[in-house]
């Protein structure tokens, strides 16, 4: 059961880099669809003007999040550092005007940072039960 578990964490890694490397193309390109959503962001937190360094800034540290979580050594903080900027952008879709379903796709943007939050939570709950089986991770 060991080996199994830290084994998923590969595919749970290999995930979160590939979904949030993914949306970089949109967020350091200007694509219009992401300068919307962060101007919708920017405007609601009142630092009007600010959307593009707001947006480099957040695609800035899914880069860091994207690289530490598949360095065996660094996982766990990168599964952390993912966790928190999905729960950032969680939040926002539940109580900004974005909305979760900002493209009228479905929820699809809103789906997937769930589905990140999820596997990065998975990979912090396998070093915590390795930490307390056996005294390391």
């Amino acid at each position: 059961m060991d080996r199994i578990l830290r084994l998923l964490t590969w595919p749970a890694a290999l995930f979160i880099a590939g979904t949030l490397l993914w949306y970089e193309q949109y967020k350091l390109t200007g694509n219009e669809g992401s300068v919307y959503l962060f101007t919708i962001l920017s405007d609601w937190l009142f630092i009007h003007g600010y959307e593009k360094p707001f947006r480099l800034f957040v695609g800035g540290m899914e880069i860091v999040a994207s690289i530490l979580v598949v360095i065996p050594a660094t996982r766990v903080f990168g599964a952390a550092f993912a966790l928190g900027i999905m729960s950032g952008a969680i939040f926002f879709h539940l109580v900004s005007p974005l909305g979760i379903d900002p493209y009228h796709d479905g929820g699809a943007l809103f789906k997937e940072a769930c589905e990140v939050w999820l596997s990065a939570a998975f990979i912090l709950l396998v070093r915590r039960y390795f930490f307390t089986r056996h005294g390391r991770a």
